[in-house]
Parts: C-alpha cells; structure tokens; sequence
C-alpha cells in the first residue's frame, strides 16, 4: 500500500503509516522495523574541543563519549528551562546531531555564539545528511539511528527493505509514548524543566560537571518537587472522538494540564502523554475533551 504523509505538525512531510499502523508496530517491537526520518534536521560539530564544549553547555556528560554510542541531551536556559532536545553520536572525529528541523535555525545560532576561542565548528548538514531508524531493538532513546549521505539515502533504504519492513511515525510516536519519553513542542513548553517530564538519570546526566540550568535542576531534585508531572493517560477506548495535542486535561471541572501527544498503541489501545499538575491524586480519573482516562504514573507525585 502507498505511504500515507503527515499533513501537519513537526513531521509534516514524513510518512505517517502505510496502511498497517499495528503491523508496522509489531515490527518496530521485533527489531525488524526501520523508518525514514530525513525530515529531521542535522548538526555536525567539529573540532578537538568538541566534547568538552558540549560537555559545558548540555546536560549529557559528552567529555566521556564513547565513539559510537548514541544519546540524548538537552540545552536548558539560565532558569532550567528546556530550549532544546537532540540526540548525538561522536564517530571520533565528529559529533552529529538530528534534531527537529524547526528547531534547527535556533539551536544552530546558539551553538555558534557559544564558539568563542574553542577549536569547535557547528555546521548545519540537513542537506547533504539524513537521519534513519535503523533496523533493530529499541536502544531507550528512539533508535538505533543511522545518520547517511542523501545522496545515498535511497540504496540504503533499498538494502533495509530488502530484508525489514518500513514503518511510519505513527508507530515511532506509538512506541515513543509507550515508553514514556517525552518530545520537545509535544510534551514542553516555555516553562518545562527536566524534573516534570523524566529525564533525569537519561537525556540529564545528575553526576556531571556544571551547565547552564543546572542550578535548577539540582535544587528541584534535592530540596522539593516540580510544579507538574508527566504521566502516561490510558484514555476510553470506546470513544470515536479523541483529543489532539493541546488539549486541556480534567479532573472534574478544574483544568489541570495538557495533552502532548496521543497516540493509538497496537496492545494498549488509545494512549496519550500528558503534564499535570504535580498535586492531582494518582487514583483519580481524569478526562480530556469528554474522553475518560486513567493515570499511570512516571514522575512521581511525592
């Protein structure tokens, strides 16, 4: 069956599914699920001092990279707020980036205004790279990823369906919420910190030298509790209608968060990500555009 788009939105232009949303979800679970994400935008940074710089401006531990590995970080404001998410890979000569294409231009801009003396050079590669899901068990970050050449993008995704089956951002978005790992303009706004949607331990290294934002993260972790959490809705799967992202969250008639994505889950069915309120009983039944949920908990409330 031919690839249906995504009309809208962050992956608009990505293929959304391809007639088969619980198959193609069947095959990311099994390994044997790969995906095009050449939609998402990528950075190169270059140069000898390029780990320990990183190190100084994210919140991963990027001075002890290991050739190789993937993963997560984020950039955060003087205040702990969150400006930016992406995902890296050194291959021990350079660090390469993918991250949301609207997010491009100002991650871009921040990165060379923090150039300064260093032997560092961030470059954007959107048009000569491309990044992949390659085949294989999910890696805990949204992968195994794959950055390619463009210009040999379409080889590659020839050798990977030859023996694997290509998949969509239905089933990413679908095994991404499963897994409860919040997206940067999905589950953030401008005044989310680390704390509310889990990504201490993970994208936030708690071990690792300073950063800007830093203060707040440590302060928030140690001394009391974010102001929300983020938490896993398993929505009325009778329902025909369902919300979208934004959509206000209930508990009675007292509006408590939001919706950040929804997702529709081959085993468990209509699922969503949502930032409440920190203080909203876990026990309680929530419910966002008439459409009864139940809560399972990610950060904890205490």
């Amino acid at each position: 069956m031919s690839a249906v788009l995504v009309e809208d939105g962050p992956d608009k232009g990505a293929i959304w599914h391809f007639g088969q949303p619980n198959h193609e979800q069947r095959s990311l679970a099994d390994g044997t699920g790969f995906a095009d994400l050449s939609h998402r935008a990528v950075i190169t940074v270059c140069g000898k001092d390029r780990l320990t710089w990183l190190n100084d401006l994210c919140t991963q531990e990027f001075a002890k990279l290991t050739p190789g590995i993937w993963v997560e970080s984020l950039i955060l404001d003087a205040q702990g707020h969150i400006t930016h998410q992406f995902f890296a890979v050194d291959d021990g000569e350079t660090v390469w980036i993918h991250t949301e294409r609207e997010k491009e231009s100002e991650l871009l801009t921040f990165l060379q205004r923090m150039v300064f003396m260093l032997n560092v050079d961030p470059q954007s590669a959107t048009a000569t790279h491309a990044v992949l899901r390659a085949p294989g068990l999910h890696d805990g970050i949204g992968g195994p990823y794959a950055i390619v050449a463009r210009t040999e993008l379409s080889d590659v995704l020839a050798a990977f369906a030859a023996v694997h089956s290509q998949v969509g951002t239905w089933a990413l978005e679908a095994e991404r919420v499963a897994a409860h790992r919040a997206r940067i303009l999905f589950e953030t706004d401008h005044k989310s910190i680390p704390n509310e949607l889990g990504f201490l331990n993970g994208a936030v290294h708690m071990k690792k030298g300073c950063y800007p934002g830093q203060e707040t993260v440590a302060k928030v972790f140690n001394l009391g509790h974010p102001p929300r959490r983020l938490v896993l809705l398993h929505l009325d799967g009778s329902m025909v209608h369902y919300p979208v992202t934004g959509a206000k969250v209930f508990s009675g008639e007292k509006e408590v968060g939001y919706i950040g994505t929804l997702a529709r889950h081959y085993e468990l069915g209509p699922i969503a990500l949502a930032v409440i309120r920190r203080t909203t009983p876990v026990s309680e039944t929530l419910t966002v555009d008439g459409v009864p949920a139940t809560q399972e908990v990610i950060v904890l409330a205490e």
